[in-house]
């Protein structure tokens, strides 16, 4: 139904420690950047919040290190009347190293959740 949206990123400095491997919490941060640059192709009615983060689930399996370039694939997995649950894999060479699982939702202007527009939805299949 709906395609894997793939985002590039490469392990810096600033996204490991001293031992070299990629904090826990730049997964979340680097997920977001994948979602964001997807989002940028999608329009947003205005006047709306748009999508805020409401559940979060994270697996580490593998750890990624400095230098590390890896993938982060990105798919819908539901389509809810007001949220989205996505699923993001932070894949390097074919191998998955975390799995996250997040539930956003859909807020009008005034805070509280909307229905997602039409034409969100349309551009999400």
């Amino acid at each position: 139904m709906i395609k894997v949206y793939k985002f590039n990123f490469t392990v810096a400095y600033a996204d490991s420690d001293a031992e070299g491997v990629m904090y826990h919490a730049r997964y979340i941060e680097v997920a977001e950047r994948a979602r964001f640059d997807f989002s940028k192709k999608i329009p947003a009615p205005d006047g709306d919040v748009g999508f805020v983060a409401r559940d979060l689930n994270i697996k580490y399996m593998y750890p990624l290190f400095l230098g590390d370039d890896f993938v982060v694939e990105t798919r819908f997995v539901k389509i809810g009347a007001a949220s989205l649950t996505i699923e993001q894999k932070f894949v390097k060479c074919d191998k998955i190293c975390a799995i996250m699982n997040i539930t956003i939702a859909y807020l009008g202007s005034d805070m509280r959740p909307k229905a997602i527009p039409d034409e969100i939805i349309n551009a999400l299949k």
